[in-house]
């Protein structure tokens, strides 16, 4: 598989392509944690509320088992402290909601935080890559095969080679491809792996045929 392309400026275009989307998660992951502590920082209230009723609901229970051993009147007596010790277990299971609550939102905004924006620019880099990366794999192929069909590169740069690149090409070019001209279906051939970042094998007449490098 070919994951980056043999030309260095090309190459150095989709390092820094991938570095930059490295940096945009870790960016936002960094913002999703400072938001998510900043947060829970509003949970600490709730936890005041439920040590609060923790505490009330503890002393207001001993109270209650000293009450209840008053002779005569200790049921009695028992049944306010007992009351107060409900309510401060109210409060505390309310303290405690309101910590799940905050504790709930500061998960939930640090994932849209981090999912929102990292998946808007996935969305755009990742069909960039691996549409590269087919393209340039087949390319890849093709060129290392031990007789490389450039045919097949010259054709598709005809088909989708920006004008101005093939009216760049010497005079004739698309003549002497139709009629089988080695040298014009290399030129076209090396538009297609120029557009792709790579090298064409090395021509038979300058030596062995060789793969890409």
């Amino acid at each position: 598989m070919q994951l980056y392309a043999r030309r260095p400026d090309k190459r150095l275009t989709q390092v820094l392509a991938d570095l930059g989307m490295l940096a945009w998660v870790v960016l936002w992951v960094a913002v999703a944690r400072v938001v998510h502590g900043a947060v829970l920082l509003l949970a600490e209230p709730g936890e005041a509320v439920e040590s609060l009723g923790a505490s009330v609901a503890d002393s207001m229970g001993s109270a209650a088992d000293v009450a209840d051993g008053v002779p005569v009147v200790g049921d009695e007596l028992a049944v306010p402290f007992d009351a107060l010790g409900s309510a401060g277990d109210s409060v505390n299971g309310a303290g405690q909601s309101a910590q799940d609550a905050v504790g709930t939102l500061a998960f939930w905004l640090a994932v849209v935080l981090v999912v929102l924006p990292v998946g808007w620019l996935l969305l755009r880099w990742l069909p960039w890559r691996l549409a590269w990366t087919r393209e340039a794999s087949a390319a890849a192929r093709i060129m290392a095969a031990p007789d490389p069909d450039l045919e097949l590169l010259a054709a598709r740069a005809v088909a989708t080679a920006p004008l101005p690149r093939l009216a760049a090409l010497a005079p004739g070019t698309g003549a002497a491809w139709r009629a089988g001209d080695p040298a014009a279906i290399r030129a076209l051939a090396a538009l297609e792996a120029d557009r792709l970042g790579l090298r064409l094998p090395v021509a038979a007449g300058a030596g062995a045929t060789a793969p890409p490098t």
